[in-house]
């Protein structure tokens, strides 16, 4: 599934790169011969995307190696970083570029616009070409979240697939943009104020400082860690009630090491007449069953404990706060947060 998951992901982003080299040369062509400073941010706004697009390439290619001595989860994480880099090099770059533009259009002296056909025409050319990259990036997520069986924005907001996510926000916020170019271009023809113009470069700036935060702050949730998806929390701690050779689930800890990559540590109270080599074939085949059961599951760790241990018990009211039915919860609290697995 992870394997299916990143060629959807590798396919939308290259469509994107092609779809933004084209729109930058384009763009650039037209702000020079425009002279229009909404055009000069389209145009970097464009170059900015295809090199996100290369980073966001790197993180797909490099996430995918296997586990080593040095990094014994693989590098599924590596799609984090790259995606990371991608929200700074849009605020660094894009946005600070547009704000410079559309305040010295504003404030600086006097400036005449050729004939704006041609940036009219780039403008439409580009929200095309961009509708393309944008339509397929929202059918892969909807795809993803039809099969995560949970409504679009809700899987948008949480999805560990930063790539696919970061596509449709770089799409979403160039069409937005392209709009507020056209506008700026349009009011400087019709008023002959250049103002309208850096108008225009400002409020792109703005979208694209929007879409660098929300990029920032989900690849940031994901590179600390996140648990999985609490369907998928719940869903394990029963199966492992269920098992025969089980007393009690103590605790189950989940943890996103990658785009459709989980780890999970149980800590388990095992029936105390079973002998060593039933502990061992029983823990053995709850691995297994794990695994057939959710494809996500990267590592699984148990843990034979004894629920009254007070220094365990101490640990799993820390984390959760509080207890149920006299046990450790297992994160029932946090009702507000389920979290999908992209998967």
């Amino acid at each position: 599934m992870a394997d299916d998951n990143g060629g959807e992901s590798r396919g939308t982003v290259l469509l994107a790169l092609g779809a933004n080299l084209g729109i930058a040369v384009a763009k650039g062509v037209a702000a020079v011969i425009s002279g229009s400073s909404s055009m000069a941010a389209e145009a970097g706004h464009s170059v900015v995307d295809s090199i996100n697009e290369v980073l966001l390439l790197t993180g797909l290619r490099r996430s995918t190696r296997g586990a080593d001595r040095q990094h014994p989860f693989g590098y599924g994480r590596e799609r984090f970083f790259w995606s990371l880099l991608t929200a700074v090099t849009i605020f660094g770059a894009g946005a600070l570029f547009a704000f410079l533009e559309g305040v010295d259009t504003i404030f600086g002296g006097p400036a005449d616009e050729p004939d704006p056909l041609i940036a009219y025409i780039v403008l439409a050319v580009a929200f095309v070409l961009e509708g393309v990259s944008w339509l397929r990036a929202v059918r892969q997520m909807r795809a993803e979240a039809r099969a995560a069986e949970r409504p679009f924005f809700f899987y948008l907001r949480y999805t560990d697939d930063p790539a696919a996510k970061a596509v449709l926000l770089e799409d979403s916020a160039a069409l937005v943009g392209l709009l507020f170019a056209f506008g700026g271009v349009g009011l400087h023809q019709l008023t002959g104020s250049a103002v309208w113009d850096g108008i225009g470069s400002l409020l792109i700036g703005v979208t694209l400082t929007a879409v660098a935060y929300v990029l920032g702050r989900t690849n940031k949730e994901l590179i600390i860690g996140t648990q999985a998806d609490m369907r998928m929390v719940r869903a394990m701690g029963a199966m492992l009630r269920e098992q025969p050779e089980v007393d009690a689930v103590v605790d189950l800890v989940t943890l996103t090491t990658g785009t459709d990559q989980v780890l999970v540590c149980a800590r388990l109270d095992f029936h105390d007449d079973l002998s060593a080599g039933d502990l061992e074939r029983a823990c053995v085949r709850i691995d297994e069953e794990m695994r057939e059961t959710w494809p996500d599951v990267y590592e699984v760790f148990l843990e034979p404990v004894p629920r009254t241990d007070p220094d365990v018990r101490a640990r799993v009211v820390s984390r959760y706060g509080h207890v149920l039915d006299g046990r450790p919860s297992l994160g029932a609290h946090a009702e507000g947060d389920e979290r999908p697995s992209a998967g």
